[in-house]
């Protein structure tokens, strides 16, 4: 008898590393994005969770911009190749989907950082606070 793990057999080795070489097209983790923005960043850090939320604490070098907050007026700041990598509150909150969308929409490169606060707390990094 298959445990709940084998059950479904994994893909075959061709499509399953096409799976996850598009996880990396569309996600981006807490590490990669502190130590990017430590050498110096060439993507936007976007915090999409409200004024509210971002002072309490945020990571360092971010916008806050939330997520219903993103149209194309405010995204001409910036240049069209400009890539944006939007984060939320976690894994339990779906606002950088909802900003990456957006974001997408409108027809900008963007990323997710999976984890958002709750990943950057937990890998020990620190927060700024303040707007």
């Amino acid at each position: 008898m298959p445990s709940y793990v084998t059950a479904v057999k994994p893909a075959p080795s061709d499509r399953a590393r096409a799976h996850f070489v598009a996880e990396f097209e569309f996600e981006t983790d807490c590490w990669d994005v502190h130590e990017s923005l430590s050498k110096g960043a060439d993507f936007v850090l976007l915090d999409v969770r409200s004024p509210a939320m971002f002072a309490k604490g945020h990571v360092p070098g971010a916008i806050n911009l939330p997520h219903g907050k993103i149209v194309r007026s405010k995204m001409e700041a910036w240049d069209e190749e400009t890539i944006f990598v939007a984060y939320c509150s976690g894994p339990h909150c779906n606002g950088a989907a909802r900003g990456a969308l957006r974001l997408a929409e409108l027809g900008r490169p963007v990323k997710i950082m999976s984890g958002g606060i709750s990943g950057w707390r937990y890998e020990g990094f620190e927060l700024a606070a303040g707007s």
